[in-house]
């Protein structure tokens, strides 16, 4: 196999040292906090399986330079509001990534540092979707 130009470990390493990382417990802190929106990229798989951060917005991965682009027909209202944006995924990496390509576009956010299942391990508050939903 031809090895590539760049790893996509590589790739977090590199979006992690210029972006915004948010440690776990300052994210459990922000937990019902009208000024934040942590915005949760994994698949509705993920979520359905582990459960899901209270209070956090849900989007598509593969959706999310379009949404926050005001510009783009598929624009999200939310992401034209006020306030803080943490986004997070399951070990950080996507959501690394996700975090400085918004960042590349001029739309400022963070992202949780080890994903949601470093919020699971220190505690952090989970809910769970209700049997059939699809939350």
């Amino acid at each position: 196999m031809k090895k590539l130009k760049l790893s996509s470990a590589q790739m977090v390493a590199a979006a992690r040292a210029r972006i915004e990382e948010i440690e776990t417990r300052d994210a459990i802190a922000m937990v019902g906090n009208p000024n934040v929106v942590i915005v949760d990229i994994r698949d509705p798989r993920e979520r359905q399986r582990s459960g899901y951060i209270p209070g956090s917005f849900h989007a598509a991965r593969g959706m999310v330079e379009f949404w926050v682009d005001p510009e783009s027909p598929y624009f999200k209202d939310i992401f034209g509001e006020d306030r803080k944006f943490v986004f997070h995924c399951a070990s950080g990496w996507r959501s690394a990534l996700t975090v400085a390509t918004l960042q590349d576009m001029g739309f400022a956010a963070a992202h949780l540092k080890d994903g949601f299942s470093s919020w699971e391990k220190a505690g952090g508050p989970i809910e769970f979707p209700e049997p059939g939903g699809n939350k």
